[in-house]
């Protein structure tokens, strides 16, 4: 199975032109993907209020580009428009493998006065891939509150832990095919996206920490198929807010205990500029 995940920062490029069409055009140059796991997908966000944008439905754009593909919409700002329509900011999953059940968790927004910030989700689809089911969980963490970021944090161990749970000890109650059917949750798990935190930073240790109710550990990928080496910046190359600012390292693919044995690679594209951040590829055996 191979897995890209990318903020997109809504399809615009270093240029400053919106085009999903050429996030989808290099995300297919990069690999012939199973999985495209994205952060910032906007629909109707025209300028000046998302630089570049027409205001266009970037969910229904990206779909249609991409047919043969089941696209997951995740939106974490839904906000009023103009004339009674709306406005959504989110995430997405897009999978050529068959999708089952489909989580959407609203992250925690703890109040922290002064400090700007937005609404996060963290997007879950199980996954039906060649070796088993498999859950695929993206989000975008807090960039400018670290108060935000850490609920946060805490907040995905526990989604995953929950979800490990019932893969662990669920049973089959009720068949009837009605909202209670039961659908049990694979132990298998890949939790994607753009954290905004380095690899250094003691929040990323605490996303792999060991759990305390028997939840097998998730480990960074990259960790996996390139140990010892650092992780390559995947934000900030070409687009800076300040001349000069650092390179930063914080789009991640973090991978369950059982996964660990089928991680063949992780390689990040830091030749691209179709975004603010560079794409990263996940290839499982």
């Amino acid at each position: 199975m191979k897995l890209i995940t990318w903020n997109v920062q809504w399809c615009r490029g270093v240029d400053g032109e919106v085009d999903p069409a050429r996030i989808v055009r290099h995300a297919k140059a990069l690999a012939d993907f199973d999985v495209l796991c994205l952060q910032e997908i906007a629909n109707n966000y025209p300028a000046p209020r998302l630089a570049g944008s027409r205001g266009e439905n970037q969910f229904e754009e990206i779909s249609r580009l991409l047919p043969g593909y089941q696209p997951v919409p995740g939106v974490a700002v839904d906000v009023p428009a103009e004339r009674g329509a709306r406005r959504h900011f989110g995430n997405m999953i897009l999978s050529r493998l068959p999708v089952g059940q489909v989580f959407r968790h609203l992250l925690p927004y703890p109040v922290d006065p002064g400090v700007n910030g937005m609404p996060r989700i963290a997007l879950e689809a199980v996954i039906s891939a060649p070796f088993g089911d498999v859950r695929v969980i993206t989000t975008h963490l807090e960039y400018y509150g670290k108060l935000k970021r850490t609920a946060q944090v805490e907040a995905l161990r526990g989604i995953y832990a929950e979800g490990s749970g019932h893969a662990r000890h669920g049973s089959v109650v009720d068949t009837t095919g009605d909202p209670f059917h039961t659908r049990l949750r694979p132990a298998s798990t890949i939790i994607t996206g753009d954290f905004n935190l380095e690899p250094n930073d003691p929040l990323h240790a605490r996303v792999s920490a060991p759990f305390d109710d028997g939840t097998p550990a998730l480990t960074d990928a990259w960790e996996i198929a390139h140990r010892g080496e650092p992780h390559p910046a995947t934000f900030k190359l070409y687009e800076k807010e300040v001349p000069g600012e650092p390179e930063l390292h914080c789009d991640f693919i973090f991978v369950s205990a059982d996964l660990r044995s089928r991680v063949r690679d992780v390689r990040i594209d830091q030749k691209t500029q179709a975004s603010d951040h560079q794409p990263v590829l996940l290839e499982l055996a």
